[in-house]
């Protein structure tokens, strides 16, 4: 009815069905079958059709009067109804960013958004900065409710909770010109008179095992320890170095110019969502659907 009622406004001030069509860029033949249809519903005549146009009966006269009003209604209780429907929804924003990208989430939610309708997820980007990621991790909660990411620090207990999703296994990352890029894997021993970076700016566990596993077997490397976050910036220092860096499997295709190898390295780091110490009612009632998900396929760690 609304294509309808529009149509009809538009040939009676054009006095022309190929006018009309022209303005409301649709087949003249559009035109006339939606009037048509309109005058079978309304039972009278509302067009007097000529050679030189059309032009409206007293019915249509009548009607016309009407028309515009009745739009005008239906397009303000169309505006109500969606209000309405926005009110109920629940919105849930997640934080994204190079490092710490939001897809894991997006892939995992889009199986099930259909069964939820009430909720929306509202995507809010965030730099990746050593001098500001520590904030940003302190202040979950305020400008998004979700991070997606690897937990590369300990010390989380003070600022946020988790929820774990799986595992990345560490890899090795080289400058597309260093002498093992073109390796499929790598092994521990490939390393030897190189120099392997260690990024542990968030002290985490993993990591130290990992650097403590290698100065005491593998004494042939040199470590270069970085006492800062992971971010763009020590990407591009070992790219520019010729070092090796390393990095994790979910961040392939982070730097352009370098290749992230496997490696034989048995350690892994759990990643999942990171979120408020006092969540809302919306983050909570988004949480409990994907930990029931979760717990369907018996692979989700709930820590508080």
């Amino acid at each position: 009815m609304n294509e309808q009622l529009k149509t009809f406004i538009q040939v009676a001030e054009s006095g022309s069905f190929s006018k009309a069509a022209e303005k409301l860029f649709i087949s003249s033949t559009a035109v006339m079958k939606q009037m048509n249809l309109l005058e079978k519903q309304a039972g009278v005549p509302l067009f007097i059709r000529t050679n030189h146009g059309v032009r409206l009966t007293e019915a249509g006269t009548a009607f016309n009067k009407d028309a515009a009003f009745m739009l005008q209604y239906f397009q303000e209780a169309l505006i109500r109804m969606r209000q309405a429907a926005q009110a109920n929804r629940l919105i849930i924003r997640v934080g994204t960013s190079i490092l710490n990208p939001c897809k894991v989430l997006i892939d995992l939610w889009n199986g099930i958004s259909d069964q939820y309708p009430n909720f929306k997820i509202n995507i809010v980007y965030f730099e990746d900065d050593a001098h500001t990621l520590p904030t940003t991790y302190r202040t979950i909660g305020r400008q998004f409710d979700f991070i997606v990411g690897p937990f590369l620090t300990d010390n989380w207990k003070d600022y946020f909770r988790v929820l774990e999703l799986g595992s990345y296994r560490f890899c090795f990352a080289v400058s597309r010109n260093h002498r093992l890029a073109s390796k499929k894997t790598l092994t521990v021993k490939d390393l030897y008179g190189e120099r392997l970076v260690v990024v542990n700016g968030g002290k985490s566990a993993v990591i130290n095992d990992i650097r403590d596993f290698l100065i005491r077997n593998h004494p042939q490397i040199r470590i270069k320890d970085v006492p800062r976050l992971y971010e763009l910036d020590v990407f591009n220092r070992c790219e520019e170095s010729n070092t090796v860096m390393l990095t994790l499997e979910a961040w392939t295709d982070i730097h352009p110019s370098l290749v992230t190898i496997p490696s034989d390295l048995d350690f892994a780091i759990p990643y999942g969502l990171l979120y408020p110490l006092h969540p809302s009612e919306e983050v909570n009632q988004f949480l409990e659907i994907i930990i029931e998900m979760q717990c369907m396929h018996k692979n989700v760690k709930f820590n508080q």
